[in-house]
């Protein structure tokens, strides 16, 4: 078995990524690296900022595309490659292992060594951060909004006009100057081109300053190397292409800082290839440009398999010598620019937004890939016994409510007298001789994402929210992990990444590693058995009339990784950007929570596998109290209620609405529906005395550590309203 690596989610890798969905490499496993889930797609990016296209519209959702592909995602950044043992290292620490690697992370075009460039002004490349910064511009800007852009190349007037347009058409009156340091700007287009775009500029009063740059960079203004003073409240800069700075730490042959490579897409490490803009093709030099990229993609994608096969003949990428320029003119017209050829008008515009549009279609769904069907003679129930979806990781692969009461209910009671507390509770207590208390937990997952160094990570979060949610202080661990069938090399990298996570993440809690087991199975899956010491204890039971409900994280954990399993599509986001937006709020650890909240709790638990009704219907049944839930004040996951209004659920959610919904009093809905939808690394959940209330929800907020007051206890039965007003 082999290690792909694909470093970036350039244009080329997602064709890869593409391509390898449909046609896979048996015993290599793909990994692609990335730090932002959604890759953009340039050529749209000037209609983006001209308001033509939705945000949505200009990016590749990478989590979605992993999926299809059946790679695993690391959202991470590269920063260097120990080539002597074949790792790629990342930002967090990491070490990722490959035999075959390939680099597509694309170029900068910002200007890291003007002062005040980092603070008060934004590269276009890369362009999800750029993208974002205009759109908070444009909604807050005032009615004469003045733009600096430096660099007159075909990107910076394409980038100018389109930013006059957006401005002009929502009311504004912009000011746009555009700076170059040579005589002229766009001194690589054909004349006739080159007179049609500038006379555009001159039609929305742009400025255009050449032979100067800009020297220092303020909060409102470019200071130009000549004296000048611009006052500027949007600073951008398209000054060409800078290569990525670790590129020069890893010993591979550079030209201009970008990685050489020959007519196969080889750097000078045959097992390291590359493309898009970090590949200078030595056999045949060509400008940046995505074109070329977009045209690696079917070599590279052969090439990589031929390397992981073992094989010694690869195909050759030979490009084209020019290309045709489709360049924007702000408003829906464009000019063509190719072997002097010169045209333009709103057919152009429309023709580029065709291309655009079906190159970006081939992410918008993949083919549906045969499934295994089940044999025509099978016993009676085996449908339903499987479930009408795939089953969920993480704590949507718990046992349902009312399947595990039933199992558990005949157990005998703990016969040691220092147990003070067996099943019910988050964890068992037993009572120390030195007047304290011991808690003990385990949890065991399957994994939910296919990133063994995040997953053991979030595991550890997950078990560790019993012990903080009794009070105690995490102590020792065992560990207990099953690895899938693997190479022996793959073996070994995969273990190590499970237990270095879990040893930081267990250390950060103050736990150490005491033992544990390991044994190979049919999937990856991570458990711990945990001990943690306390001097006081906060159960479930106790809670009391008035008391406040407090929430530390939001729910929805189980819908998203539901919907990302089944490659949701989400109209009007990006599925992998609400996917990462998820797994950065289960990544919190709950230890400085849990140390503001046990003092002061009544009751408390961690929200979990049952959801946050069941756990809230835990807490009241142990407390012989009701509850009242006020449904606008429960904190939902971004993107959670519109998922779960498509339909998606977790494949425990039914499970968890039969066993709670006949004690609780709610409208139906999609809000409501994610009350019962099973959380991996939930928030705490506590009772707290009305009176302290406002003082707790201050402390947690002081610590970046924010809650929501959700609800109340109340007299009565334990059974559970919500209210539909907040």
């Amino acid at each position: 078995m082999k290690d792909l690596v694909l470093i970036g989610g350039g244009h080329a890798h997602a064709l890869v990524l593409r391509m390898w969905g449909m046609r896979p490499l048996a015993g290599v496993r793909l990994t692609v690296i990335n730090p932002g889930p959604a890759a953009p797609y340039t050529g749209m990016l000037p209609g983006l900022i001209a308001g033509h296209y939705r945000r949505e519209d200009i990016f590749i959702d990478l989590v979605r595309l992993a999926r299809f592909a059946g790679a695993r995602v690391i959202l991470d950044r590269a920063e260097g490659i120990d080539r002597d043992s074949r790792h790629v290292l990342l930002s967090s620490g990491r070490r990722v292992a490959y035999d075959v690697a390939s680099i597509d992370i694309g170029i900068a075009s910002g200007l890291p060594g003007t002062p005040g460039f980092s603070d008060h002004a934004v590269a276009a490349k890369p362009l999800g951060h750029y993208a974002d910064r205009w759109r908070d511009f444009v909604a807050t800007c005032g009615a004469e909004p003045l733009i600096t852009v430096i660099g007159g190349g075909v990107g910076g007037v394409e980038l100018a006009l389109a930013s006059a347009h957006r401005l002009t058409s929502e009311g504004h009156r912009p000011r746009v100057t555009l700076l170059e340091q040579a005589p002229a700007v766009l001194r690589d287009m054909g004349e006739g081109t080159r007179r049609r775009l500038l006379a555009r500029a001159r039609d929305y009063g742009i400025e255009i300053l050449t032979n100067t740059t800009a020297a220092r960079i303020a909060a409102d203004a470019v200071h130009l190397a000549d004296g000048r003073v611009l006052p500027s409240d949007f600073t951008l800069s398209v000054a060409g292409g800078q290569p990525q700075a670790w590129l020069a730490t890893t010993g591979l042959d550079l030209t201009d800082g970008f990685l050489t490579v020959g007519p196969t897409l080889q750097t000078s490490d045959p097992a390291i290839l590359a493309a898009g803009d970090t590949a200078h093709l030595s056999h045949a030099p060509r400008p940046k440009a995505g074109v070329y990229a977009v045209r690696e993609a079917p070599i590279l994608f052969e090439n990589l398999r031929a390397l992981l096969a073992g094989k010694s003949t690869l195909r050759s990428y030979q490009p084209q010598k020019d290309y045709l320029k489709l360049i924007s003119t702000g408003d829906r017209r464009a000019v063509a620019d190719k072997f002097g050829l010169r045209a333009g008008g709103g057919w152009l515009w429309q023709w580029k937004d065709r291309i655009d549009r079906k190159f970006m279609a081939k992410f918008a769904d993949y083919p549906a890939m045969p499934a295994f069907p089940l044999p025509a003679e099978r016993a009676e129930g085996v449908v339903e016994a499987l479930g009408p979806k795939p089953l969920c990781g993480g704590c949507g692969a718990k046992v349902g409510a009312a399947d595990l009461s039933a199992a558990l209910a005949h157990l005998p009671a703990p016969r040691h007298g220092d147990v003070i507390s067996g099943p019910g509770d988050d964890a068992a207590i037993l009572t120390r001789p030195d007047g304290g208390f011991e808690v003990m937990t385990t949890d065991h997952l399957r994994a939910f994402w296919d990133d063994p160094g995040l997953f053991a990570r979030l595991t550890a979060i997950h078990a560790l929210g019993d012990i903080w949610a009794m009070g105690a202080r995490p102590h020792g661990a065992l560990v207990q992990v099953t690895l899938p069938r693997l190479a022996a090399r793959q073996q070994v990298e995969t273990l190590r990444e499970v237990m270095e996570a879990l040893s930081a993440t267990l250390a950060e809690a103050g736990a150490d590693i005491l033992g544990g087991h390991s044994s190979i199975g049919a999937e990856l899956s991570v458990g711990l058995t945990l001990t943690g010491r306390a001097g006081h204890i906060v159960t479930k039971g106790g809670a009391r009339p008035g008391d406040a409900l407090i929430l530390t994280k939001p729910i929805g954990t189980g819908t998203v990784l539901a919907a990302e399993m089944a490659r949701a599509l989400l109209p009007g986001q990006i599925l992998g950007e609400q996917v990462a937006a998820c797994l950065a709020v289960m990544d919190r650890p709950q230890h400085r929570a849990a140390a503001i909240l046990a003092p002061v709790a009544h009751a408390m638990t961690d929200v979990t596998g049952f959801g946050l009704a069941g756990h809230l219907l835990e807490i009241l049944e142990a407390s012989n109290a009701g509850g009242r839930l006020a449904l606008p004040s429960v904190p939902m996951l971004p993107g959670a209620v519109a998922l779960a209004r498509l339909g998606h659920a977790s494949s425990l959610a039914p499970a968890n609405r039969a066993a709670f919904a006949p004690r609780m009093a709610f409208t139906d809905g999609a809000e409501a529906a994610l009350l019962f939808d099973p959380q991996t690394c939930g928030g705490l959940l506590a009772a707290v005395p009305e009176d302290r209330a406002d003082e707790t929800l201050a402390r947690l907020a002081d610590e970046d550590h924010p809650a929501t007051r959700i609800g109340t206890i109340t007299e009565g039965p334990p059974q559970l309203w919500v209210d539909d007003a907040g």
